[in-house]
């Protein structure tokens, strides 16, 4: 079971390079929350009721709830519906995101450490190269904002190849800072989208004039 969630967050990962809707980037967004839930459940051998609770917090309720909600008020406010014209077109991100699964686990395999598992180091390998992906090959300020969120997902579940047991401390200060990030970042798009209409990365440099 866990193996075939695994392999349908890593779906996720290969639809966010390819699709070209915002929307399909916040509801993505919002079935990866869900199955780190499910994953994190799952493994977790002993659980204590506080640890559950705060995993149902971070990735049902903040995750897979109020991050989706969060973006797709960003794409109403800002009607800007589709991932910008001059982005990595589909062809060639499927080809580009097939190289980093590939590299993906070549890194995961070579590492040769019998402790951590394997799938789930190359899969939250495969996250971090997807959000670092949409930044990269990305204008709008709205994908980089998603590629940050990718990002974090690959270090939750990073956090699952290395035990059982998940720090709680250290999993409040990444719900804190994604949940902080989100509501800046949001009002920050907000504002800049009054002052320019396209909402690229290069339109930054206008604000200090």
């Amino acid at each position: 079971m866990t193996t075939i969630l695994i392999l349908a967050f890593s779906l996720t990962l290969i639809y966010f390079t390819i699709t070209e809707r915002f929307r399909t980037y916040a509801i993505l967004t919002g079935m990866q929350g869900f199955l780190l839930f499910a994953i994190s459940v799952i493994e977790l051998e002993k659980i204590s009721t506080a640890n559950l609770l705060f995993i149902i917090a971070e990735t049902v309720l903040f995750k897979t709830i109020l991050v989706p909600f969060l973006l797709m008020r960003i794409i109403r406010e800002m009607k800007f519906p589709r991932v910008h014209k001059r982005a990595l077109p589909g062809y060639y991100a499927i080809i580009l995101a097939s190289a980093l699964l590939l590299l993906s686990y070549i890194t995961a395999v070579s590492l040769g450490n019998t402790e951590v598992d394997r799938l789930y180091l190359t899969v939250s390998l495969f996250a971090m190269f997807t959000g670092l992906l949409l930044i990269i090959t990305h204008k709008k300020i709205f994908s980089h904002l998603v590629g940050f969120l990718v990002l974090e997902n690959a270090v939750f579940l990073f956090s699952l190849t290395i035990g059982n047991e998940m720090p709680m401390l250290i999993n409040t200060a990444i719900l804190l800072d994604i949940f902080i990030s989100v509501l800046i970042l949001g009002a920050f798009a907000t504002r800049i989208g009054r002052a320019t209409e396209s909402m690229e990365s290069e339109d930054l440099s206008q604000l200090k004039d």
